[in-house]
C-alpha cells in the first residue's frame, strides 16, 4: 500500500543532521541490517552534502511503504528543489526494502532534538565500531585465505616446475630414443652394406673382378674416389705418384688418415693433408693377407669422413685384402694345374683310315680346372686306341690323378689291346692305391681295315655314331662302375659298326649335363648337333666341325665342370684288310636318333 510521503526541508547544515539522524532512526527501526542500513545512510549523507553544496532549500521526500503480501516494506527517499509542485518526481531517489519483521513510521525531523541528536551520534559511534569489528573479522578472514592462496600458488608453482622439469626430462628422452633410433638404424645399414659388400668381394676367385667391383660399391655413397694400389701389379713404381698417406700405410701396415683436421679414428694414424689431394680427406687403408698386399686410398666426399662410415670402410678393406689373397692363391693353383693339364693333353695321331679331332674347354666357374682328359695312340699291331676320361673333382690333384690315368692306359695297353683289360687294371689300381678319388672312362679300339669299333666304359656318357646317311645313335649298352669304386669288377667289351664315312663322338658329361636339366636331354642334344653337322664340313676339316659340335652345346649357359670332346671318323673310302660286315648285320645297341633337319 502506497502512502504520501513527508517533506523534510532542508536549508542548513542543522537541517541536514536532523534529517539524518531521523532517517537513521526509520531504518534502525525498520529492522535493517547494519552494513545495508550504513550503506542507505552514507549515500543518503552524500546527497544531503551535495544539496548544501548547491546552496538554496531541498525538499527531502520521506515515504515508508507498507509491508506488501510477501510481508516486506520499502524505505524510499528522494530529493528535490523546495518549493516545486508535490507532483513532481524526485530530481534524486533511493529505496531500500525492509525486513519483515521491521516496521516503523516516519517522523519528521523536528522531533530529533539536541538529546536525540546526541544518542544518534553515539548510535552511530556504536555502529561503526560494529562495523570496524566485522571489517576486522573479514580482513582476518582475507589474510586466511590470502595466506592459503599464497600457499597454493607456490604449490601449483612448485607442481608447474616439476611438470616443466618432467616435460624437459622426456623431451631429452625422447631426443635421446630418436638419437639411438638414428644410430641404430644407421648401424644397421652400415652392417647390411659391409655384409652385401664382402659377399661381392668374396663372390669371386679373380683378382681383377675384386678390383672393379670396389669403386662401383663405394661411389659415389661412401667415396668419392677409390685408387687400389698393388705392389705386385707395379713393383717399380712401388712409391711414385702415390700420397704420402698410401706409402706410410704401405710401410707401417696401419691405417693413415690425411687430412686438415684428424679424425682421431681409433687404430688410425692422422697426417696433414696430401699434396696430391689437398682440399679432401684421404683414408689410406693396408690390404692385408698372409702379409701386406697393397694399399686402399679412399677419397672423402665432403669435408671428412663419417666416423662409423669409417669404421665400416677398414673392416671392408680388411676382407677385400683377405678376398685378394685368396683370388691369388686361386690363381696360382688354376695356372700350375692348367699348364700341368695342357702339358699331358695328347697330340694327335695322324692314319690314312682314321682322322681325329679334340677339343677341352676348362670350367668358366669355380676352379675351372678339373680331371677330364683324352687320349689317342698307335698300337705296335697297328691299331689305334682312342680314350676319354674324367677325374671327380677340381684342382691340382685331379690333374695329377689325370696323368697318372692316362700313364697308366698306356702302360697297360701294352700288355692287352682289348679296352675291357685296360679299364679292369686301372680300377684295380686306383682300387688301391687312390682312395676316395673315382674316375669314368671310356676306351674305344680301331683296327685297320675293320668296320667295327670295339669298346668299353667305365661309368662314363656314352658314345654317339654318326653313320654315313646322317643318322644318329647313343651307344647305350650299360657301362660298368666307375673306376675305382671299392668292388672288384671284370669289364666287358662291346663292338659296333663303324663303316667308312662314320664319326664316333666320345665326350665327358661337362658337355651335356646341366645342373636344372640332367644328362639325356643334353645327350639328345648332342645328338641333334652331330646330325646337322654336314657330311662335306666332317670329311675336309674335323677340327673345325668339333668346333661347330660345340657352339649350340655350350652358348646357354656358364659351365661348372670341364668339357672333354673328342671326334673319330673313318675315312669315305677306306681299304679294309679284315672281314667286312654289312651295315645291316653290324651290332648297333643304343637308340636311334632322326637326322637333324
Amino acid at each position: 500500500m502506497t502512502v504520501a510521503p513527508d517533506i523534510w526541508t532542508i536549508a542548513s547544515a542543522t537541517d541536514a543532521a536532523r534529517a539524518r539522524t531521523a532517517t537513521a532512526r526509520l531504518t534502525a527501526d525498520a529492522g535493517l541490517p547494519l552494513v545495508e542500513r550504513t550503506r542507505f545512510l552514507t549515500a543518503l549523507t552524500e546527497k544531503l552534502r551535495w544539496c548544501l553544496d548547491q546552496r538554496g532549500a531541498w525538499d527531502l521526500l520521506v515515504r515508508m511503504h507498507r509491508a506488501d503480501a510477501d510481508g516486506h516494506g520499502r524505505l524510499e527517499v528522494g530529493v528535490r528543489p523546495a518549493g516545486h509542485p508535490q507532483d513532481r518526481r524526485p530530481d534524486w531517489q533511493l529505496s531500500i526494502t525492509c525486513p519483515e519483521r521491521g516496521h516503523a513510521d516516519a517522523a519528521g525531523p523536528a522531533d530529533a532534538d539536541s538529546a536525540g541528536m546526541a544518542d544518534a551520534l553515539l548510535a552511530a559511534d556504536e555502529d561503526t565500531a560494529e562495523l570496524l569489528d566485522r571489517l576486522d573479522t573479514q580482513d582476518d578472514l582475507v589474510r586466511s585465505y590470502r595466506e592459503e592462496l599464497h600457499q597454493t600458488n607456490q604449490g601449483v608453482l612448485a607442481l608447474h616446475a616439476e611438470l616443466e622439469a618432467a616435460a624437459l626430462t622426456q623431451h631429452n628422452l625422447l631426443d635421446a630414443e630418436r638419437a639411438a633410433r638414428a644410430q641404430a638404424e644407421n648401424a644397421r645399414s652400415l652392417l647390411t652394406f659391409l655384409a652385401d659388400a664382402s659377399d661381392a668381394v668374396t663372390a669371386s676367385l679373380h683378382h681383377e673382378d675384386i678390383l672393379r667391383r670396389l669403386p662401383e660399391l663405394l661411389v659415389p655413397h661412401y667415396a668419392g674416389h677409390v685408387d687400389v694400389w698393388l705392389f705386385d701389379d707395379d713393383p717399380t713404381t712401388r712409391h711414385g705418384h702415390r700420397p704420402a698417406a698410401a706409402v706410410a700405410a704401405a710401410r707401417t701396415g696401419r691405417t693413415q688418415h690425411a687430412a686438415a683436421r684428424p679424425a682421431c679414428l681409433p687404430g688410425v694414424d692422422d697426417l696433414p693433408p696430401s699434396a696430391l689431394a689437398p682440399t679432401r680427406p684421404l683414408l689410406c687403408v693396408p690390404l692385408s693377407g698372409p702379409r701386406v698386399m697393397g694399399v686402399l686410398t679412399l677419397t672423402a666426399r665432403g669435408s671428412r669422413f663419417d666416423p662409423d662410415e669409417a669404421v665400416m670402410l677398414i673392416e671392408l678393406a680388411r676382407r677385400t685384402g683377405i678376398a685378394l689373397a685368396n683370388a691369388r692363391r686361386y690363381e696360382q693353383h688354376r695356372d700350375t694345374a692348367e699348364a700341368l693339364q695342357r702339358a699331358q693333353l695328347t697330340e694327335l695321331p695322324t692314319t690314312p683310315d682314321l682322322l681325329l679331332a679334340a677339343r677341352y674347354l676348362p670350367a668358366t666357374r669355380g676352379l675351372n680346372i678339373g680331371g677330364d682328359w683324352y687320349d689317342a695312340f698307335l698300337q705296335p699291331d697297328g691299331s689305334l686306341l682312342a680314350a676319354v676320361g674324367d677325374v671327380t673333382g677340381h684342382g691340382l690333384r685331379a690333374a695329377v690323378m689325370m696323368g697318372q690315368l692316362r700313364t697308366a692306359l698306356r702302360a697297360y695297353a701294352i700288355e692287352s689291346d682289348s679296352p675291357a683289360g685296360i679299364l679292369t687294371r686301372l680300377h684295380r689300381m686306383l682300387r688301391h692305391q687312390q682312395h676316395e678319388l673315382y674316375a669314368t672312362a671310356v676306351i674305344a679300339r680301331f683296327r685297320p681295315g675293320d668296320p667295327t669299333v670295339a669298346w668299353a666304359a667305365a661309368g662314363h656318357p656314352p658314345g654317339l655314331v654318326r653313320h654315313p646317311d646322317g643318322t644318329v645313335h647313343v651307344l647305350e649298352t650299360k657301362p660298368g662302375i666307375m673306376l675305382g669304386v671299392p668292388l672288384p669288377y671284370e669289364y666287358q667289351d662291346h663292338t659296333v659298326a663303324l663303316p667308312p664315312g662314320s664319326t664316333l663322338a666320345l665326350y665327358t658329361d661337362g658337355l651335356v649335363e646341366r645342373r636344372a636339366q640332367g644328362i639325356d636331354p643334353g645327350i639328345d642334344r648332342l645328338g641333334h648337333a652331330l646330325a646337322a653337322l654336314s657330311t662335306a664340313e666332317l670329311e675336309h676339316d674335323l677340327d673345325t666341325a668339333a668346333e661347330s659340335l660345340l657352339k649350340p652345346m655350350l652358348h646357354d649357359s656358364e659351365r661348372d665342370d670341364d668339357v672333354c670332346l673328342l671326334l673319330c671318323r673313318t675315312a669315305p673310302h677306306a681299304t679294309h684288310n679284315g672281314p667286312r660286315h654289312p651295315r645291316h648285320q653290324a651290332a648297333r645297341p643304343g637308340r636311334s636318333l632322326v637326322p637333324f633337319q
